[in-house]
C-alpha cells in the first residue's frame, strides 16, 4: 500500500512539472482566464448569461460598438446615411470581412442574423415591429425600411449587453430562434475551438489571424480588436480559494471577476492588479409570472417586501467597499434613477408582506427558489433571501444546482412540480440596465419576453412611449412611471449594486474598461 503511495505521489509530482513546463514553455503566447462562470451554452442570442454574451465578443463581430464613453460607433460597418425622413436606413459594410471559415460576411448574413436576434430581444422586437423590411443591395450593403421612424437604430444595432446582436453565417442564424445553434461560427477576433472545448473543465479560443481590425484605436466593444496571443483558455474554476491560488502561483494571468472573500488577500499581494473593468453592476430578484404564486401580482409584491439590501448584499460582496444599497431599477446615479418607488424600500417589511399574503389568499404551496451554489459571485444571496422569505410567511423550497443548470432551467415554463421555478437571483451591468429598452427583464409581452413570462400591457405601452418620446425631461417622467409598472406587478426588484473588480498578474497589459468584459488588446509580457 505504501509503495502504491509513493509511486502516486511521484506520477503527480511529474505530472505537475510537466504542466510548469508547458506553462514555461508557451509563455506569453497564451493566456489563461477564470471567467465568471462555466460555460455550457454556446448561443449568445438564446440566452442571456454574461459568460455566453463574453463567449460571443470572442467569436463573433457587431455591426455597431460602444466605445469607453458610450458613444455608438460603427464596428462592421463601413458607413452609413439616414433618409430626410428617417425612415430608411442604408448600409455598408467593411471590406475584407470574413467568418472563420473563410468566407465572406455577407448582407444576407446580416439580414438573418438581425432576424433571429429581433425575435429573442426585447429592443429588437420593438425593431423588428416597426420595420417594413430588410433588403440586400448588394454583397456588402443594405438598407432597413421602417414604417415610422425608429429613434434607436445604432442604439439597437450596437447594444452592448444582454443579446448584443452579433452577426452569425444564414445557415446558423436560420436556426429557430427559441433552439439554440450547434455552430460557433463567426468572423471575430478569437475561433472557438470546438475539438478541444470541455465544459466544466476548459474552453479555448484561438487567434483569428485573417481578422482585419478597424484602424482606430480600441475603446469598449468599439475600435480596433487587437488580438496579441495565440491562444486564449479559459479554466472553469469554481471554488473561490482555488482561483485566488491560481492566480498567485501564476497558473493562470487573470481572474474576471474577483470573489469578494478573495479580495483582502489579492489586494494585498504584489503582483497582483484588482482592476475595475467594468462599471458598477447589481443584484436583482427575479419572479416567474407565468406560474403560480406570482401570477396573482400581490404575492409578488410581498416576496419583493421580505427583500433586506444591506442583509443580502453584506453576505455576498462582504466589505462594505464593494457594495451599496440602491432602490432604483436603474443604475444610481445615472440619468434615469428615481426613488418613485411606489413600495418598495430595500428594507424588509415584514409585517406588511405577511397581511399581503393573508390578503392574496397565500395556501402555504412552497416556492422553488433556485440556488447557483457553484457561481462565487451569487451563492450567497440565495440562502439569505430564503431565510427573509420564511419570515415574511413564505414557504420557501429552496434548491440548489449549479449556474449553468439554472440558466437552462429558468428557461422552463411548466409548473413547478414538472421542474418549473419560482424566483431566482442574479446580477446585470450598468450596460443592461441603463436604459429600459436596453434591459432583458423589464418585459410584459409574456411568453415573447425575458424567463419570467410577464404579461403587463400597461408596461409594453410605457416602453413604446419612451421609445418615441424625443423630449429627455419627457423620457425621465416615463422612465419613472416605468419602475412604478414594474414594482407594482412585481416583475423583479433591486437587491443592491456592487463593484466589479478583475484581478491579473502584473505582467499582463492593455486590459480594457467597457461597458463587458472583453479579451482582445491583452499582451502578456
Amino acid at each position: 500500500m505504501r509503495k502504491n503511495l509513493k509511486l502516486s505521489q511521484l506520477v503527480a509530482g511529474l505530472i505537475l512539472a510537466w504542466g510548469s513546463a508547458v506553462i514555461a514553455q508557451d509563455g506569453a503566447k497564451v493566456l489563461r482566464v477564470v471567467p465568471q462562470a462555466d460555460l455550457k451554452i454556446l448561443d449568445p442570442i438564446w440566452t442571456t448569461a454574461f459568460v455566453t454574451r463574453n463567449h460571443g465578443y470572442n467569436v463573433y463581430d457587431t455591426l455597431f460598438g460602444v466605445d469607453a464613453q458610450g458613444r455608438v460607433q460603427p464596428q462592421m460597418v463601413d458607413q452609413y446615411e439616414v433618409s430626410e425622413d428617417g425612415q430608411i436606413w442604408r448600409f455598408s459594410l467593411r471590406k475584407g470581412l470574413a467568418f472563420h471559415d473563410g468566407k465572406p460576411v455577407t448582407s444576407a448574413d446580416v439580414i438573418a442574423s438581425l432576424q433571429r436576434w429581433g425575435q429573442r430581444d426585447p429592443l429588437g422586437q420593438k425593431m423588428m415591429a416597426a420595420l417594413d423590411r430588410m433588403d440586400a443591395l448588394s454583397e456588402r450593403s443594405f438598407h432597413m425600411v421602417f414604417k415610422q421612424p425608429f429613434g434607436m437604430v445604432r442604439e439597437a444595432l450596437g447594444k452592448p449587453s444582454s443579446s448584443p446582436p452579433f452577426i452569425m453565417p444564414a445557415r446558423v442564424a436560420a436556426t429557430p430562434a427559441d433552439q439554440q445553434i450547434d455552430d460557433a461560427t463567426g468572423s471575430g477576433p478569437y475561433i472557438f475551438k470546438q475539438d478541444e472545448y470541455r465544459p466544466g473543465e476548459k474552453v479555448v479560443y484561438v487567434k483569428n489571424t485573417k481578422y482585419i481590425p478597424r484602424t482606430e484605436p480600441p475603446s469598449g466593444t468599439a475600435g480596433g480588436k487587437q488580438v496579441y496571443v495565440d491562444r486564449m483558455e479559459w479554466v472553469i474554476l469554481k471554488d473561490a480559494q482555488t482561483q485566488a491560488n491560481a492566480l498567485l502561483n501564476g497558473e493562470i494571468d487573470m481572474i474576471e471577476w474577483v470573489p469578494a472573500e478573495q479580495y483582502t488577500a489579492l489586494k494585498a499581494n504584489a503582483q497582483v492588479v484588482l482592476d475595475p473593468t467594468l462599471p458598477k453592476g447589481a443584484y436583482t430578484l427575479h419572479l416567474n409570472h407565468k406560474v403560480p404564486p406570482f401570477t396573482n401580482p400581490k404575492m409578488a409584491q410581498a416576496a419583493i417586501m421580505a427583500i433586506s439590501q444591506e442583509a443580502l448584499m453584506r453576505a455576498q460582496q462582504v466589505h462594505k467597499a464593494l457594495y451599496s444599497g440602491c432602490i432604483s431599477i436603474y443604475p444610481c446615479g445615472s440619468q434615469y434613477a428615481t426613488t418613485q418607488n411606489a413600495y418598495f424600500t430595500g428594507v424588509p417589511m415584514l409585517a406588511k408582506a405577511k397581511a399581503l399574503l393573508q390578503e392574496a389568499g397565500y395556501d402555504g404551496k412552497p416556492v422553488v427558489l433556485m440556488h447557483p451554489a457553484d457561481f462565487t459571485m451569487l451563492n450567497k444571496l440565495a440562502p439569505v433571501m430564503a431565510q427573509l422569505l420564511k419570515q415574511a410567511g413564505f414557504n420557501v423550497d429552496m434548491q440548489t444546482m449549479d449556474w449553468p443548470t439554472l440558466v437552462t432551467r429558468r428557461a422552463k415554463k411548466d409548473p413547478v412540480e414538472k421542474g418549473g421555478w419560482n424566483m431566482f437571483i442574479t446580477s446585470w451591468g450598468m450596460a443592461d440596465s441603463m436604459n429600459p429598452l436596453f434591459f432583458a427583464p423589464m418585459t410584459g409581452n409574456g411568453e415573447r419576453g425575458w424567463f419570467g413570462w410577464t404579461t403587463d400591457a400597461k408596461l409594453e405601452s410605457l416602453k413604446s412611449e419612451f421609445l418615441a418620446a424625443r423630449d429627455e425631461p419627457v423620457r425621465k417622467s416615463l422612465a419613472a412611471a416605468i419602475q412604478q409598472q414594474v414594482l407594482e406587478t412585481g416583475i423583479y426588484a433591486p437587491i443592491g449594486e456592487y463593484t466589479v473588480l478583475s484581478a491579473y498578474r502584473k505582467n499582463i497589459r492593455g486590459v480594457l474598461h467597457a461597458p463587458v468584459n472583453v479579451f482582445w488588446n491583452i499582451k502578456k509580457q
